[in-house]
């Protein structure tokens, strides 16, 4: 993919959730929400602070990462469905 966000902002592919419950029941497409997790697919270089010097990115391609409900916007890459979000948006790195 040749996709390389710009300043601050990360690309991320989503995780999807379990296809069943723990008790073995299966969840339907219709009632499964969309996950809030994912991967790191891509990062910008960083923001940039008032005298110009980087802010280095907290985040590196491969980390598995919490993002917020209703973060990033959804885009579409060789026929596959990211989200571009400020790292700011990520709420966390799952170690």
């Amino acid at each position: 993919m040749a996709f390389q966000p710009l300043h601050d902002r990360v690309l991320v592919r989503r995780i999807e959730g379990e296809e069943k419950t723990k008790g073995g029941l299966i969840i339907p497409d219709t009632a499964k929400e969309k996950p809030a997790e994912g991967e790191i697919v891509a990062i910008g270089e960083g923001a940039r602070k008032e005298s110009g010097d980087l802010i280095a990115m907290s985040v590196k391609i491969g980390d598995r990462v919490l993002f917020g409900k209703w973060s990033g916007t959804e885009v579409s890459l060789d026929g596959e469905d990211l989200l571009i979000m400020k790292e700011s948006d990520v709420l966390g790195i799952i170690a």
